[in-house]
């Protein structure tokens, strides 16, 4: 026990008061000393301005551990303030994501920047732990002679688009700084990709490189819209017969926050953003949570054909991020009762992260990636529609082995944006959503954005997307493959265990063509639970279920379960 005397002191002078009374000495001594002997003055001044913070900490209301702690307890909202760049700089392992690890960001910077990105001494990662994924190599590796490789989407419209199969993903102007659109459009430019416009439609940046470009409409219809938010067939004519504009894709929802509208506050419209969204200079840019063009799922394909129509042709499609089963399974049931089909669908993961969102949103909301593609492309087999649609996806996707991966599940192609913004210099300083960004790249702040010189960030993400290709290149060669489009997953081996592995086509399940037709006309079993559970529900005309079907799918969803014997014996007392 401490002795009774500092027990006495600590009741009248509590030790957390130290940082105050050594400021108040301070202040008076130097003070003292500056009246006696003309030196002290800077001590006198600091020691006066702790003893004026600190009376102020005793005061103040918000913050309990000031008014205990007064002004040594700024020391932690200080910690706390450059926590996360200790944890990064200092603390953070090679392979901890968080969302990308190290060692990922570290392969992206490397390839951005032309460095060599080989890995000595064996792999850091632990092959032993469940989830370990890796690709069958064959004893007979194919030659390849370009790395380019390209998917066609549209084969049969009158402007089909030739795409890589590794793209920019969305992210808006606005979102990002112009001079990192610049930077993204000229890289795109110089490597024969394309660039995701986003939604908040396409801005003077977007065309000065004259970069390839998929032009996202979101539900604000960015763009192409009317005073009252509406959806302007003029406008959206002026800027979708763009010989730079691709393709058009109609936005749903993302895996960042599906669901969920957005706003751009007015201090944020400037006059760039405002000219590229068609809104007011200085007004609040809302972005409904739900489309206002269409209401049902025969409406939205109908919408997505005169979108098509009036671009002339060029590939058209939608984006979302899965959700409801029978929602998906209504468009499907459109598809089927208009024989009106998207030329693509990018199907993004709830993993996906540039959209800032509120953090149950972030977490809890959207399916992943690989349930989210594996269940679009299932569906589309199964109905024997696949064939005509093709799959982009997005979510997470970083290296060579990422898109060979999401191939394997069904993909075309693959969309990246952290990693793109990665190759621009981004840091994961993770303040995207405040304008502060440190690399100036999520930023509108003009001084800030002066940091990421164009001409040098643009041949970093010429040079990420083609060394990433290069990269794909030797695993389809490995894979004695001659296309990336053709690995499948029977190429993937996952770890379940320890002591056992499983191929993807063994560990996950896959449709054959017409089987789910064949099941909703009764010629066979259904070939899955979330199909005998949510197709019945699904209906072309609404994405609402089908009326009178919720308590029943609540009870499929949760069969009763037996009774126990003591509830079966009292069953039997009761009836004696």
């Amino acid at each position: 026990m401490a002795p009774a005397w500092i027990s006495a002191v600590n009741r009248h002078a509590p030790v957390r008061y130290t940082a105050l009374f050594t400021c108040a000495v301070a202040a008076l001594l130097g003070s003292l000393a500056w009246v006696a002997a003309g030196s002290g003055g800077w001590v006198a001044l600091l020691g006066w301005a702790g003893v004026l913070i600190g009376l102020h900490d005793l005061r103040q209301p918000q913050h309990s551990i000031l008014r205990n702690y007064p002004v040594i307890g700024h020391l932690r909202f200080l910690l706390e303030f450059i926590r996360p760049e200790i944890r990064q700089y200092f603390i953070e392992s090679d392979n901890e994501a968080a969302p990308f690890s190290r060692q990922q960001r570290s392969l992206v910077y490397q390839r951005a920047k032309g460095e060599p990105d080989n890995r000595p001494f064996g792999t850091q990662m632990d092959v032993k732990q469940v989830g370990y994924e890796w690709i069958n190599h064959s004893i007979a590796p194919t030659q390849i002679d370009s790395h380019d490789f390209r998917v066609t989407i549209g084969a049969g419209r009158a402007q089909p688009y030739s795409a890589s199969v590794f793209n920019i993903s969305a992210m808006s102007f606005g979102a990002l700084s112009a001079n990192a659109v610049l930077a993204l459009n000229g890289g795109a430019r110089r490597g024969n990709f394309a660039h995701d416009t986003g939604e908040g439609s396409i801005s003077r940046y977007h065309r000065e490189h004259g970069g390839d470009l998929i032009w996202e409409i979101g539900s604000g219809y960015f763009g192409c819209r009317n005073d009252d938010g509406s959806f302007n067939e003029e406008r959206f004519i002026a800027n979708a017969t763009d010989p730079q504009v691709k393709m058009i894709e109609l936005k749903l929802s993302q895996g960042a926050k599906p669901g969920h509208g957005g706003v751009l506050p007015g201090p944020k419209v400037t006059v760039e953003i405002a000219a590229a969204r068609g809104v007011p200079v200085g007004v609040s840019c809302i972005s409904p949570a739900r489309h206002g063009a269409f209401n049902t799922p025969v409406e939205m394909l109908r919408f997505i054909d005169r979108l098509r129509t009036l671009s002339g042709g060029k590939p058209t499609g939608f984006k979302l991020c899965i959700g409801h089963p029978w929602e998906w399974f209504a468009i499907c049931k459109a598809m089927l009762a208009t024989g009106i089909t998207p030329d693509f669908i990018v199907v993004d993961g709830a993993e996906g992260g540039t959209g800032a969102a509120p953090l149950e949103f972030t977490d809890h909301v959207g399916a992943p990636l690989q349930e989210g593609l594996l269940l679009v492309h299932n569906t589309l087999v199964g109905l024997n529609l696949r064939e005509h649609i093709k799959l982009g996806c997005a979510g997470k996707v970083i290296s060579a082995f990422d898109i060979a991966r999401m191939m394997a599940l069904g993909a075309d192609w693959c969309n990246s944006a952290r990693g793109f913004m990665f190759a621009l210099g981004c840091v994961q300083a993770q303040t995207c959503h405040t304008g502060l960004c440190p690399t100036g790249v999520t930023t509108q702040d003009p001084v800030r954005q002066k940091a990421l010189v164009v001409p040098d960030k643009t041949e970093r993400v010429y040079r990420f997307h083609h060394n990433t290709l290069e990269a794909l290149k030797e695993l389809v060669q490995a894979a004695g493959l001659k296309h990336p489009n053709h690995i499948t997953a029977a190429h993937i081996v996952h770890r379940v265990s320890d002591h056992e592995v499983r191929l993807l086509i063994n560990q996950l399940h896959f449709l054959r063509p017409g089987q789910l037709l064949a099941a909703a006309e009764g010629r066979e079993d259904w070939p899955h639970a979330v199909y005998s559970l949510y197709w019945k529900l699904a209906r072309a005309d609404s994405f609402e279920p089908v009326t009178g079907e919720g308590p029943a799918l609540e009870r499929a969803a949760n069969p009763p379960m037996p009774p126990t014997p003591a509830a079966q014996a009292g069953q039997a007392a009761q009836t004696a």
